[in-house]
Order: structure tokens, then sequence, then C-alpha cells
């Protein structure tokens, strides 16, 4: 049996498994009819919308290894609040995620810490992201995470 609360908390930590494996064909299906929107420290939100936009950020910023195609990364989802609408049809969440990396030269460190506000819709196949707004609010070290400064 189903939980609507549970299916969005599972749909959340989904997307951190496909990133931490390097799946980012995955991660961008997430977003067949949403959008992804990046907050930077400056306020300034830029928008991906659709399957093709989130997968050109995601590889254009996410380094994956040649060992086995991973960041080497491990997304620690937590504080999850979830509120379903009357009626069941849109949902939302907010979250926190630290990311923690560690690869042969850079020792085991929390690299990112990210808050999540997150809007979803019900269709016949379940819950899917809507809308996805990434916040960055602790950044340490990130150069061997990412491509490129956020």
């Amino acid at each position: 049996m189903s939980c609507d609360r549970c299916d969005i908390k599972n749909l959340i930590y989904q997307y951190a498994d496909y990133i931490d494996r390097g799946d980012l064909n995955s991660a961008a299906a997430l977003f067949s009819d949403g959008k992804l929107i990046a907050a930077g420290a400056d306020g300034k939100e830029t928008e991906f919308v659709g399957v093709e936009a989130v997968h050109a950020l995601y590889s254009a910023f996410t380094r994956l290894y040649p060992d086995d195609g991973s960041p080497h990364t491990l997304h620690m989802t937590t504080n999850v609040i979830t509120e379903v609408q009357p009626g069941g049809a849109s949902a939302s969440a907010s979250c926190y995620a630290v990311v923690f990396q560690s690869v042969e030269d850079f020792p085991l460190q929390p690299v990112i810490g990210v808050r999540y506000h997150d809007k979803f819709a019900r269709s016949e196949q379940g819950w899917r992201f809507a809308e996805r707004k990434i916040e960055s609010h602790l950044l340490g070290d990130l150069s061997r995470h990412l491509l490129q400064p956020l």
C-alpha cells in the first residue's frame, strides 16, 4: 500500500540516488514535465525547463569519474516536510541536503549544503516533479565535484 507523502519522499530520494550514481539521464528524466530552478548566492535564479535543459545543466557542471562513472558523492537528504493539497492532485515539499564527497586525493568531506523547495503534480503514472528550486547555502571545496564554478 502506498501513501502520497511516502511516494513524494521516495521521489526526492530517487533524485539524489541518480545523481550519486552518475545517472544524469534518469535524474533529468524526473523533470520531463517540470523545471529546475537554480538560485545562486546572489539571489539570481536560472530556470531549466524539461529533460534536455536539465540534462545539459548537470552534464555541464557535474564531474563524473572514469572509474565508475559517478561523481563520488553521497547526498544526505533530511528534514523532508511535505504538504499534499486537498484533492491530492498537487503537493509541495522542502528539505535539506548535504553532499559528501571523497576521491583518491580528496578525503571525505561535506562539499555543499542546499535547500530544496519542490512542487509536485500527480499524473496517472504517479507523482512527478513540477518544479525544484535549489538554493545553495553552505559552500565547501567544490573543486572535485563541479566542472565549473556555481
